[in-house]
């Protein structure tokens, strides 16, 4: 079944599976794209050798749902927050609800949650709000923190400064920023996450030169599928929707930046995330 999934879907040539079994950190697996085949995507990931998946839960109805996934397939596991866009919908019912999620042994990871101050969907005050109380759920559970950030970088670094005592670990993902705002997490103890975004040559190249700056065993990957296709594939693929099975080449892209093999990148990044999400290490 697996491999007729994987043969009916991805051309032969993006069909690629590395050596080392690979952790995508942040699958959007509940975007309506993937409702028709999620089957079908769940074994191109295996065949691949994604190994273990971390479903995004952005808000209430998709937290639920990542979690039910988790529950009904192996090598998934879910998060729980309310992204920075919905922010303006944070209330006590919302907190009781996360609060209540965030007890779920599928979750491993308060978020995504955080700072956009690029599109601003929500209000600064508004998302700073609803960050700074999931920065005390995610004291209060002692779970890591799974976060987003766009263009407020510096506030992002003094709202986690004030509460670094207090929460576990943290990640920044998909990161796309520049080497100050890189070094400023990496000062925080944060852990990185990198996406596709490298792979563009258009808007990611700045990546490129500093990746080797992020050391191993606080670099993790990710797809944030269904969005971000590398655009480093080798042959076109139906429609634009991204998804696990191509996170080998996001590796490629990776090592090869951080002048390390896509096997030592593998390695490194999947036991990082294990240690991170505080995995089974045999999931």
């Amino acid at each position: 079944m697996a491999t007729s999934a994987v043969d009916s879907f991805l051309p032969e040539a993006l069909q690629f599976r590395p050596g080392a079994p690979l952790v995508d950190i942040g699958a959007n697996l509940t975007h309506e794209s993937f409702q028709r085949d999620l089957a079908d995507v769940i074994a191109r990931a295996k065949a691949a050798n994604v190994a273990t998946l971390i479903v995004t839960g952005t808000d209430i109805e998709h937290a639920e749902h990542a979690v039910e996934l988790a529950k009904q397939t192996p090598g998934i596991y879910a998060t729980a927050g309310i992204h920075p866009h919905d922010a303006s919908g944070w209330n006590s019912d919302v907190a009781r609800q996360l609060r209540a999620l965030h007890q779920q042994p599928e979750v491993v990871a308060v978020g995504e949650c955080g700072l956009d101050f690029n599109r601003n969907f929500s209000t600064p005050h508004e998302q700073e709000r609803a960050f700074e109380a999931q920065l005390a759920l995610a004291a209060e559970s002692g779970l890591p923190l799974f976060l987003h950030e766009r263009d407020a970088g510096q506030r992002m670094r003094e709202m986690l400064h004030s509460w670094r005592d207090d929460i576990s670990q943290a990640v920044i993902h998909c990161f796309t920023a520049d080497r100050d705002t890189l070094h400023g997490y990496l000062d925080l103890d944060l852990h990185i996450g990198l996406t596709g975004w490298i792979c563009d040559e258009r808007r990611g190249h700045h990546l490129r030169s500093i990746v080797k700056d992020i050391p191993l065993e606080r670099l993790m990957v990710e797809t944030d599928c269904p969005y971000l296709l590398p655009r480093n594939l080798p042959a076109k693929l139906k429609g634009r929707r991204h998804e696990p099975a191509l996170l080998p080449w996001i590796v490629r892209e990776i090592a090869q930046w951080h002048d390390v093999t896509e096997t030592e990148l593998g390695n490194a990044t999947t036991r990082t995330a294990q240690r991170f999400f505080r995995l089974d290490a045999e999931a």
